[in-house]
């Protein structure tokens, strides 16, 4: 039977690492799955990553494969040694399920046929896969249903939890890769981020708004409209109010336990004089507060 290259197949050197193990499988995963990849021979190699990796990422196993010596080539015929893979050996004990459906005659001579009760063969997990979504703050406060395409896939819908801050994982079961041999699929995780608006800006649970109010409004202190993520309120402004003001609403940011408050930014918008009335009003005012906003 051939001799299989495992640190070959799966483009790493002899004495790599299992973290160089792992990110040349995923890598070369992604290139070669059959549900994706373009390339003719892309289900065979896809079987042989999957058979190199199930020995390589596994000490014990990779050590027992390690003992057919380096000067094996690839290509050359193998004749594993009477008891190969037998408890006292030398080779791999106990455990491995191998058996039929995608691993090589190789792969069993060297680590037993043996199949565990009610199986027909090795059967492996799909990989967890990761994406990032974005939602809009008023999404996080109130919770919303999604539905989010990625590709080589049907639409998911995805329950987003009110409350949710930027960084939170959702999980949804069963919808990342593929296992091999009919293992279960592996799971998808949706990193949020929460964005900003021209209206809203988030600060872990806090939000944040900015009023613009007229002079008089601020003078006066008169009563507001104010809209938040969860609907318009009315507020009342303290008179005499400036500009740069926060006033804050407690508990009326981002729900939780505890939940976030909402900050409110005063800003005062100076109407433009447009005609010589507009003119004479202002001129009117000058004469009557003789105000100096810098004498300070």
């Amino acid at each position: 039977m051939e001799y299989k290259d495992y640190y070959k197949i799966l483009d790493v050197k002899r004495d790599a690492s299992e973290a160089e193990i792992k990110q040349s499988y995923r890598r070369l995963a992604r290139k070669y799955h059959p549900d994706v990849s373009k390339e003719a021979n892309a289900e065979e190699r896809f079987k042989e990553l999957g058979e190199a990796y199930e020995v390589l990422k596994d000490a014990a196993k990779r050590k027992s494969y390690d003992q057919l010596g380096a000067n094996w080539k690839s290509g050359e015929q193998f004749r594993p040694p009477p008891g190969w893979g037998g408890a006292g050996q030398g080779g791999f004990q106990g455990g491995f399920q191998g058996g039929q459906g995608g691993f090589s005659d190789f792969f069993e001579s060297v680590f037993g046929g043996a199949r565990g009760p009610g199986q027909g063969g090795f059967s492996q997990a799909g990989q967890d896969q990761n994406a990032s979504f974005r939602i809009s703050i008023e999404d996080a406060y109130t919770g919303a249903e999604k539905t989010i395409r990625m590709s080589g896939r049907s639409p998911l819908q995805v329950k987003i939890p009110a409350g949710i801050t930027s960084g939170k994982k959702i999980r949804l079961a069963g919808q990342g890769e593929h296992g091999m041999q009919g293992g279960p699929r592996g799971d998808l995780y949706l990193e949020i981020t929460v964005t900003d608006s021209e209206r809203y800006q988030l600060k872990e649970k806090d939000i944040y708004t900015q009023l613009k109010l007229a002079p008089w409004e601020a003078a006066l202190g008169e009563k507001v409209s104010v809209k938040t993520p969860g609907g318009a309120i009315e507020l009342k402004i303290p008179a005499g109010s400036q500009s740069g003001r926060k006033m804050r609403l407690s508990g009326r940011g981002l729900p939780g336990k505890p939940a976030g408050d909402f900050y409110i930014e005063l800003s005062i918008v100076v109407p433009s004089a447009d005609s010589e009335e507009d003119i004479q009003q202002y001129r009117a005012m000058k004469q009557h507060f003789d105000f100096d906003p810098r004498s300070e």
